[in-house]
């Protein structure tokens, strides 16, 4: 149903998740960060509120296995669930619960930790982990190049219809929420396309927010 990976930057400055599935709008369910503190994805039969629940105790000083076990204690549903957690430092972790949906696997490396269910096969978060590894640039590009490569090793067992793409840094809010919330053809794709417009833009929009008279025009018809 859905293959995911968080990951942040070598710093710690940047968290984020990129997030693709068979089911709709998978991105608004499923995807969690914060900045300064982490990332979440909460997967397979979704519990939305598992994401909140361990980013808030990352924040209060959780590594990122701690969070995540305390969080799945919590819940007297966590056979159902599916999670991949980092923080700032340590090692990321992840969770299959017995009830993870048909072929499921999970793979961690030292800045990011991928994983999925209902899959093609178990090689999807190792090739997505290395991937991540082996890209340069932007959190977003890597996190998307995981995604791609989780894909072209198989992805799913049937075809993906949503995608997303999360990425905080130092201010309170996203400097990158893309998401395809439904594309029969290819909306990993499509992301990418957004992706592309994007990214360029990114630090535009951060200056709009924190000093207008810095920021670059819009150079859009009517703009001064």
């Amino acid at each position: 149903m859905t293959f995911s990976i968080v990951g942040r930057s070598p710093d710690g400055s940047h968290f984020g998740v990129a997030i693709t599935s068979s089911s709709p709008a998978v991105a608004a369910r499923c995807s969690h960060a914060r900045a300064g503190v982490g990332a979440v994805a909460s997967q397979n039969i979704t519990d939305p509120g598992l994401g909140t629940a361990i980013l808030l105790r990352l924040e209060h000083g959780d590594d990122a296995a701690a969070a995540a076990a305390a969080a799945l204690a919590s819940t007297p549903h966590s056979a159902y669930r599916q999670l991949l957690a980092l923080g700032r430092t340590g090692t990321p972790t992840a969770h299959s619960g017995q009830h993870t949906l048909g072929v499921h696997a999970t793979s961690v490396a030292e800045h990011c930790a991928a994983g999925g269910n209902l899959l093609a096969s178990t090689q999807v978060p190792g090739s997505m982990v290395q991937a991540f590894s082996q890209t340069a640039g932007h959190l977003g590009a890597r996190l998307l190049s995981a995604l791609r490569a989780g894909l072209d090793t198989g992805g799913e067992a049937g075809p993906v219809r949503s995608a997303g793409l999360l990425v905080v840094r130092d201010v309170g809010w996203p400097i990158v929420d893309l998401r395809v919330d439904w594309d029969e053809r290819d909306p990993i794709g499509a992301l990418e396309s957004i992706w592309t417009i994007y990214a360029p833009q990114i630090d535009d929009y951060v200056w709009r927010a924190l000093d207008p008279s810095r920021a670059p025009r819009f150079g859009v018809p009517g703009d001064p």
